[in-house]
């Protein structure tokens, strides 16, 4: 038994091992005592197995496999249910073993038998959980089955779907209210007599009647009508909220070694990414989410001024900017699941996660070329084209910055942007924030409320920071003919 134990079983079962040696056998058997009768049974026992083996080859069942992931896509941390429907095709009948590969952070791969005791019309349904405490994109499956011949003498495993993509997202934080609306209120509601164009001759007028205040009078409208005329009764609209994401490879590239990364490429699954962008990510979910509960609508923009997701493998639509509503929030969730660091320096990470790896190198598909492929050619971080799209919705909401690594340089370009917003809030997540005191002080001046943490520090506190009271500095004209220069 202990040398069967260690013959291959991806070509024969014990039984079939078994019979080729008792074939064997009886062949020696038959040379040595030359008996005719023996050498027919040697025959009969070689060449069965043989026949059972090019046969489960040749005539292979067949079956079709339906997955379903409860939720979809799933918060990291939280549980998915993940259930199997498998139907055998074909004409074949017999049991075959299954096994659902996983990738290895998701722990050992299920095994079930085929059929199952509980399968009705010929379909056999599975049930198993799963839970990830990192973002991304997984592949889940293919079920292998591992099928006999009716004699039980011959294996044969073969995948018999593709498998299927589990979505993870990052999970939002509760964070505290803040006075990030300005004028507009912590509602998401604001009132406002500007229709699409600010001209105040676009104003809704009507007759004058008695009790209006005389506040309400439009006077331009009363010239031309040559009768008392007031503004009609103020609009309600939804207020906008834009975020501005950093996600260059050099802005958090000096933190901690890229461990997440590493373990990302066993799993086939890379994303090239550090533990201060984590952080940033989390944060840019977590105000998303904060501020769509309270109707804001959302713009999410990259430093360059470009769809803050336009490079992110998740994104179910990487050229929008504009998020709405629940189905908005969600969007935003599956296309920050896969987002990574982008810019002209990450090929040689890729390269050091290769090596940390130490097997063969992934595909360049997998570490994303795919789409940054031209990308050094895009415009600079915070030059002209982001200042123009932020122009673009001046004072509709709060403007909300999200960075790593900056340069003074870098901040005096930025610092201009806090006048396109009711209020402007920039959080910079870097390893030492004590080193970056000249770039809260070149954003504070320009308006900003600034403040620069660690990744150590929750997103809550972080958050609550700019409900403090500090004295912000009025802008001056130093700083604007300096950002100037710097752009």
């Amino acid at each position: 038994m202990a040398l069967l134990d260690r013959l291959p079983r991806h070509l024969f079962t014990q039984r079939g091992w078994g019979m080729l040696g008792a074939g064997a056998a009886a062949l020696a058997a038959a040379h040595v005592m030359g008996r005719r009768d023996l050498l027919t049974l040697s025959v009969l026992l070689l060449v069965l197995p043989l026949v059972s083996l090019a046969g489960i080859r040749l005539v292979k069942p067949r079956f079709r496999v339906y997955r379903e992931f409860n939720p979809s896509p799933v918060e990291t941390s939280s549980p998915t249910t993940v259930r199997l429907a498998v139907a055998r095709t074909g004409t074949a009948s017999g049991r075959a073993t299954m096994e659902e590969r996983l990738p290895p952070r998701f722990g050992e791969s299920p095994v079930f038998r085929f059929p199952s005791r509980s399968a009705t019309g010929g379909t056999s349904r599975y049930e198993y959980h799963l839970r990830s405490a990192q973002r991304g994109q997984f592949r889940i499956g293919p079920v292998t089955a591992e099928f006999t011949d009716p004699f039980g003498l011959s294996l044969h495993r073969q995948a018999i779907d593709d498998g299927d993509t589990l979505t993870v997202t990052p999970a939002a934080v509760v964070l505290p209210l803040t006075g990030l609306a300005g004028a507009r209120g912590n509602d998401g509601v604001t009132a406002t007599r500007i229709r699409a164009n600010p001209s105040d001759d676009d104003v809704m007028t009507r007759e004058y009647r008695h009790g209006d205040p005389m506040r309400r009078v439009h006077w331009a409208a009363t010239a031309r009508h040559g009768a008392l005329m007031v503004r009609q009764e103020e609009s309600v609209t939804t207020p906008e909220a834009t975020i501005v994401l950093d996600h260059r490879f050099m802005a958090f590239s000096g933190g901690s070694p890229p461990t997440l990364a590493g373990l990302a490429a066993q799993d086939s699954h890379s994303m090239v990414t550090s533990e201060t962008f984590e952080w940033s990510v989390v944060a840019a979910m977590s105000i998303s989410a904060h501020l769509a509960e309270r109707n804001y609508g959302l713009r999410l923009l990259d430093t360059r001024g470009e769809p803050a997701f336009l490079h992110s493998h998740s994104s179910p639509d990487p050229e929008a900017e504009e998020y709405s509503g629940a189905s908005g929030l969600q969007s935003i969730a599956e296309s920050l699941a896969a987002i990574q660091l982008t810019g002209p320096h990450h090929q040689r990470r890729d390269a050091r996660l290769r090596e940390i790896v130490g097997r063969e190198a992934p595909g360049p598909e997998l570490f994303g070329s795919r789409h940054t492929s031209g990308q050094d050619a895009g415009p600079p971080s915070f030059d002209d084209q982001l200042m123009d799209k932020l122009s673009a919705h001046r004072m509709r909401g709060p403007l909300i910055a999200v960075l790593g690594r900056i340069s003074p340089e870098e901040a005096l370009a930025l610092a201009p942007a806090a006048g396109y917003g009711t209020n402007a809030f920039a959080i910079v997540v870097v390893e030492k924030p004590a080193e970056y005191s000249v770039v809260l002080e070149a954003l504070r001046q320009g308006g900003w409320r600034a403040v620069a943490v660690p990744p150590s520090v929750p997103v809550t506190a972080a958050w609550g920071q700019f409900d403090q009271d500090v004295e912000l500095p009025a802008p001056t004209a130093e700083v604007r003919r300096g950002a100037g220069v710097a752009r």
